[in-house]
């Protein structure tokens, strides 16, 4: 029998299949006091923007669990450890932590779902991406303390093979930063010999060092419609141990490491031959 093949969300997104999560405020239609929504977009796009370079500038854990479920009964997971870090040139790598063998049987993970896992669930929407989108402003809402601005997004088309977010965001009135998205990556993909669908997933984000809102945890928890039947999926992926990159600069002489802030002594100056 022929195995389904797992991606990450589906087709678009209507706001009444929001998920209702704790905390979380009625939304208020009204447009914004003192700026217009084309000028927020702008802002947060722009924040997108250093939010993406300074991500590549820290290393962090990344804690990867796919779970299929009959009724109450998990009967497959996947599940990987990894951690993102830097080696002594600063490229940055993957280090696999922990790797079980994979029990999944109804699905398989396909390469997109990998990529997603890695490149789309924390979505960035940058400004060099905003002419690739249609972003409509839907509101304002509270999230736990923070009011935030909500926008519904999706792809103008889909080019080629590229992959894109389609769904809602949150964006923090006061950093114009965005700290919530709620929708799929798409779009699905469907062959006469493989099927490959996306879950509904939610990311949150939390402030770190201050600055940057980097995403910390996702869920789905979505029903796949295949060809050849359902399948109920759960996902949990957690990012930890954020930590901001420095290169070690180190100095030696004469081939041995100089202890921090010592110079090395100056060279004595052969003895001059006094002129004849």
């Amino acid at each position: 029998m022929l195995r389904f093949v797992l991606g990450l969300v589906s087709a678009i997104v209507l706001c009444a299949s929001l998920p209702a999560l704790a905390q979380e405020g009625p939304l208020d239609p009204a447009q914004p006091k003192g700026t217009t929504p084309e000028q927020i977009i702008q802002r947060f796009a722009a924040k997108e923007r250093e939010f993406r370079e300074a991500r590549e500038r820290y290393t962090f854990r990344q804690d990867v669990k796919v779970q299929t479920v009959d009724g109450d009964t998990v009967d497959g997971e996947y599940h990987e450890v990894f951690d993102v870090v830097f080696d002594d040139q600063g490229k940055r790598l993957e280090n696999v932590v922990f790797a079980p063998q994979s029990s999944l049987v109804r699905i398989q993970m396909s390469p997109e779902d990998l990529d997603d896992i890695r490149h789309r669930l924390p979505f960035v929407l940058t400004s060099d991406e905003i002419p690739e989108y249609q972003i409509m402003y839907v509101g304002q809402q509270q999230e736990d303390e923070l009011h935030c601005y909500v926008f519904d997004i999706a792809p103008k088309e889909i080019v080629g093979k590229k992959r894109y977010f389609q769904g809602r965001i949150w964006v923090d009135d006061r950093d114009f930063q965005v700290v919530k998205t709620y929708g799929k990556t798409v779009p699905d993909i469907r062959k006469k010999r493989q099927e490959n669908l996306f879950p509904k997933f939610t990311t949150w984000r939390e402030q770190i060092d201050g600055k940057y809102w980097f995403p910390t945890y996702t869920k789905a928890d979505d029903e796949l419609h295949f060809s050849q039947g359902d399948v109920h999926i759960r996902e949990i992926v957690k990012y930890t141990d954020y930590k901001q990159f420095k290169s070690k600069v180190t100095i030696t002489y004469e081939g041995k490491e100089l202890p921090k802030g010592e110079k090395p002594s100056e060279q004595p100056q052969p003895p001059q031959r006094p002129p004849q």
